[in-house]
């Protein structure tokens, strides 16, 4: 991959042809195994376009040079993760990127669940508890998972959040982690218009939206 390439990590279904799309699911693994990944995507709930390559940012994008990104994206990915591959996922993108380049990110914003919460309970709404953890945040479950389908669900799918951010502290760990101009930022704001390939409104939408440089 040459200086221009743009990388999207996570990117389910949206994998634009200008873009360099990875995701980590388990069932785009599957879908990408000879002979039997084809007979398996029409028993799958979700089909990967054919444009998206297998690779965990965790362990290291396959095929991605050190300083070779000019722009890397992430959209409601990282809440996925646990703190320490977290991290660590913020220490490849930094490493993957080259120096000047952008990354941009969205992730739940912790900030406005809890305010939509607090503002349940002043209005009397006794399920408000309910409502933050079980779908503004998603940190808990409705129902555990259980026989083979709901075994593969949990392995297959990864629906629920592991931690949640907000400004606050997701820009002291990308401080950390060594990037710089750390700003928020709104749909289809970047100087640089190769975004606007990747980017959906829908996915800024009680969000937190972040931009910043290596």
């Amino acid at each position: 991959m040459n200086s221009t390439t743009y990388v999207q990590y996570g990117c389910g279904l949206c994998a634009p042809s200008e873009w360099v799309n990875y995701d980590a699911s388990p069932t785009l693994l599957l879908q990408k195994l000879p002979l039997v990944g084809p007979l398996l995507k029409n028993q799958l709930n979700v089909v990967f376009p054919e444009n998206v390559r297998f690779g965990d940012i965790i362990k290291g994008l396959p095929d991605v040079e050190d300083n070779s990104c000019s722009g890397v994206y992430s959209s409601h990915t990282l809440e996925h993760l646990s703190l320490a591959d977290f991290r660590q996922a913020l220490r490849n993108t930094y490493r993957i990127l080259r120096p000047d380049g952008i990354f941009r990110l969205v992730v739940p914003d912790l900030e406005v669940a809890v305010r939509n919460y607090l503002d349940m309970l002043e209005h009397g709404q006794s399920d408000a508890s309910l409502k933050f953890i079980g779908t503004d945040t998603l940190l808990g479950q409705f129902e555990r998972p259980r026989g083979l389908k709901g075994y593969l669900t949990t392995v297959l799918g990864n629906s629920h959040h592991l931690w949640m951010w907000d400004f606050a502290s997701m820009s002291k760990e990308l401080a950390e982690a060594g990037f710089l101009d750390i700003r928020r930022c709104q749909f289809n704001d970047s100087t640089d218009p190769m975004f606007s390939f990747v980017e959906d409104p829908s996915r800024f939408e009680n969000a937190l939206a972040i931009e910043c440089r290596k």
